[in-house]
């Protein structure tokens, strides 16, 4: 037994030695433009996007507490404005990890985000909580831009939103639209029913690129289709649990190859719980 624990000790510590490497060894953060005052910067934690004004900055998630450096230099890189503005798409950590440093480094900014994002962050006592929040809707103008905000409903989370940039026909739909595949957080409020009206309500928008949570910036028929896909997969584990077959069962069954999604990943992150849901 001693020697087991010694080897599952060593295995742990290999596991937890390569995890570290690897999060040290991440390549530097990248910017993508859009238009001459809107650009993505791309790497570690979420998409971030930057909209440059007359008079600010605005942002859209910030990713880690330990990208805020990077982030910051390279938004001078692009203006020497000041960050007036974050809105962030939803709670997670790798979208609102930065939010604490921003509060601290940026006098008198203001974050954005939806009152469930609020009450999840609050609820795991996360840091960088928002003194602002909305319902349905909401508006930053700012240098005579403007940027809209909505909330159509639940999805990845219970506080997802679709920020818009009108004058660019651009929309940020964070972890909404993550082109690795959805992840369902159930404990966060998610819905696997509800996550395709939701993007049928964003795909209204008068929107031709469309930037992910994570991955490369795409089209609006790229999201389209990724929703459809969405639907067939939802549409295969109703038709399995209607047979009958238990979570296992219909886990192992369910066919996902033809989606273009990690099995793995759909069977750990988005399964389980959009069985429960049905």
């Amino acid at each position: 037994m001693k020697n087991g624990l010694v080897l599952r000790a060593g295995a742990l510590a290999l596991t937890m030695g390569s995890f570290w490497f690897g999060i040290s060894q991440q390549p530097a953060l990248t910017v993508e433009k859009i238009a001459d005052d809107l650009h993505v910067i791309v790497g570690s934690g979420g998409n971030v996007a930057v909209l440059t004004t007359d008079e600010g900055v605005i942002l859209v998630d910030d990713k880690f507490e330990k990208d805020v450096p990077e982030i910051l230099a390279k938004v001078k890189a692009i203006t020497p404005k000041p960050v007036r503005y974050i809105i962030n798409t939803h709670h997670h950590g790798d979208h609102t990890g930065g939010n604490q440093k921003m509060f601290d480094s940026t006098p008198g900014l203001e974050i954005v985000q939806h009152k469930n994002a609020r009450e999840k962050m609050v609820e795991g006592k996360m840091p960088g909580i928002p003194r602002v929040t909305f319902g349905n809707e909401t508006a930053i103008h700012l240098g005579g831009k403007e940027v809209r905000a909505y909330y159509f409903g639940r999805g990845h989370t219970n506080g997802d939103i679709t920020v818009y940039f009108p004058a660019h026909r651009v929309m940020h739909l964070g972890d909404m639209f993550n082109t690795a595949g959805p992840y369902i957080d159930a404990k966060g409020g998610g819905s696997g029913v509800e996550w395709t009206k939701s993007i049928y309500n964003a795909l209204k928008l008068d929107a031709e690129t469309v930037i992910p949570g994570h991955g490369p910036i795409s089209k609006k028929a790229d999201l389209a289709a990724w929703n459809a896909k969405f639907e067939t997969m939802r549409n295969r584990m109703r038709a399995l649990k209607k047979q009958g077959k238990s979570k296992d069962d219909a886990l192992a069954a369910i066919q996902l190859e033809d989606l273009g999604w990690a099995p793995t990943y759909l069977r750990q992150r988005t399964l389980p719980p959009l069985f429960d849901e049905l």
